[in-house]
């Protein structure tokens, strides 16, 4: 007798060749449309299937978790970060919870380095020049941005992203510093030309760039506060490609608009697409809509590790992307 298909849903549209992968293999259902499940239908896709493949867009809290039903077994994430599921529940309850680490590491370096650059050269400025007509030559003073060569890039999260970002920013002649949970091996430091500091508060007051590279967990919640963003100089610029809550945005706004701060890109925030106002009307702000693993090799690399977590749970194994309470 056959094998009875595992039942998956999926909440988001992925790219067709992952679709068309995962219904070869499972009994999946598909969304028609790009938009979020409501809670009511992720309450009834818990109660229903065996496995769920949610996104980032999907609150898989305690309270939908407690809804499941007993066929529910597996949550295999579409992305790495896994801050929108509450894990230690899903464990309590049975269920196995997967991620997709490692495959957007390249993609979210190369959009790191693109808001450094976009915003230490005023690149949106001089779009917005020629979008609105109004450049009318080139002048010795126009649109003077800063030279990234020589200038002191320090990496908040020194993970596989962070030493990516690391070894892209050497390449331009940046010294590359660090704050990390734990240091690095001596060798991978050497390698990366990468000076550790202890004190995140004294390595903020040093840097030209701060790269928010952390994941957002409870110490990292606001890790970027009023008080340690005051400690940078006002001609440093911070980016975040990693977690919007890693930083207090009200606070960084405050900062931006009085000149304090020279500037900031973004392409994550704090509560969401509900991006602060104030943060849109500034001139010393690159805002990007959470782009930086947006490329059709990344996200059909992540539907492969879905596809691999699932598979290697229905032929009677842990998934090899297992996420646990402890390691967030």
């Amino acid at each position: 007798m056959p094998k009875q298909q595992l039942s998956v849903v999926v909440t988001r549209r992925l790219p067709e060749v992952v679709e068309t992968r995962l219904a070869e293999l499972f009994d999946v259902r598909l969304r028609e449309t790009d938009a979020p499940m409501t809670r009511q239908e992720l309450t009834e896709a818990v109660k229903s299937c065996d496995v769920l493949v949610p996104t980032i867009t999907d609150h898989i809290d305690n309270a939908l978790i407690s809804q499941a039903g007993p066929r529910l077994k597996l949550i295999a994430n579409y992305g790495a970060g896994v801050d929108h599921i509450d894990v230690a529940t899903a464990r309590q309850q049975g269920v196995l919870v997967s991620n997709t680490p490692g495959v957007l590491t390249e993609d979210t370096a190369d959009m790191t380095m693109a808001l450094l650059l976009a915003v230490t050269r005023r690149m949106p400025e001089g779009m917005a020049q020629m979008q609105k007509g109004l450049w009318d030559g080139w002048a010795p003073n126009a649109l003077l941005g800063g030279r990234i060569s020589g200038r002191r890039l320090g990496i908040l999260g020194m993970g596989r992203i962070g030493q990516a970002v690391a070894q892209r920013a050497s390449a331009f002649g940046m010294q590359i510093h660090y704050h990390n949970r734990r240091r690095l091996r001596s060798e991978t430091e050497e390698k990366l030309q990468a000076t550790y500091w202890e004190s995140l508060d004294q390595m903020v007051a040093r840097m030209d760039v701060i790269s928010v590279n952390c994941p957002h967990t409870p110490s990292t919640f606001h890790l970027m506060n009023a008080r340690r963003l005051k400690l940078m100089k006002p001609d440093a610029v911070i980016v975040n490609t990693s977690r919007g809550e890693v930083i207090d945005e009200n606070a960084l706004t405050r900062m931006l608009r009085a000149g304090e701060l020279k500037g900031a890109g973004l392409d994550v925030y704090e509560h969401g697409t509900e991006i602060n106002p104030r943060l849109r009307e500034l001139d010393n702000v690159v805002l990007l809509p959470h782009m930086g693993s947006a490329t059709l090799e990344g996200r059909i690399d992540m539907g492969e590790k879905v596809i691999i977590n699932i598979k290697t749970f229905d032929d009677g194994h842990r998934p090899p992307d297992q996420v646990v309470p402890s390691m967030l």
